[in-house]
């Protein structure tokens, strides 16, 4: 079957000079926009899946799974970040990326100073029953965002009886999917298909 999607792309606030909550802040204003501009735009208000990267990810996770707004039907992410917490226990080799370091100035804080700001900059604390449908992608070998944080979430969204799926890529590492007709890219977007076919169509 094919079906066709409209894609809005969100330029968002990142840090250094945006701390969390920013980006969500402006994802709630952009949601909130394409609503009111519904029927100029032709789009089905109540059908919103969030995608994101990296960065993106996390975005695109603690927006879907916090903002208190109807039609939020699914969440994307690609090897994103999603226990701030864990991460900052758990750094990256600061030769490849200072990981420690990128979540302080993310969160605004040290977490042994303000762990209150890394609980809320983290997608994991808030999946629940009535959390939407989660696709996650992660490279095995990933050194910039372990995957472990993609284990971690799969198993919190597993326990709480929501939607799951994890493709986990033993032999990738981070941005696998940058080629779309390489293999990550085959291997990626064909899920993405089947889970938007899947929780928009239902």
């Amino acid at each position: 079957m094919i079906v066709d999607y409209h894609v809005g792309a969100i330029n968002s606030r990142l840090a250094p000079r945006w701390n969390c909550p920013a980006a969500i802040e402006v994802t709630a204003t952009v949601l909130s926009y394409l609503r009111k501009h519904a029927d100029q735009l032709n789009i089905d208000i109540n059908n919103f899946v969030l995608l994101g990267r990296l960065a993106g990810g996390q975005i695109a996770l603690l927006a879907a799974y916090t903002l208190e707004q109807t039609g939020i039907k699914g969440a994307i992410n690609f090897y994103g970040p999603v226990d701030m917490i864990w991460g900052y226990m758990t750094p990256t080799n600061p030769l490849v990326l200072d990981s420690r370091r990128t979540l302080v100035r993310y969160v605004e804080g040290d977490y042994h100073e303000m762990p209150q700001n890394y609980t809320a900059s983290s997608p994991i604390e808030f999946v629940n029953r009535k959390t939407v449908p989660t696709l996650i992608f992660h490279g095995a070998t990933d050194p910039l965002v372990f995957d472990e944080h993609s284990r971690r979430l799969a198993t919190k969204v597993a326990q709480n009886n929501v939607t799951l799926y994890f493709l986990r890529l033993p032999w990738t590492t981070h941005g696998f999917d940058y080629h779309l007709n390489g293999p990550g890219g085959q291997l990626s977007t064909y899920p993405i298909e089947q889970f938007l076919c899947l929780i928009t169509q239902s």
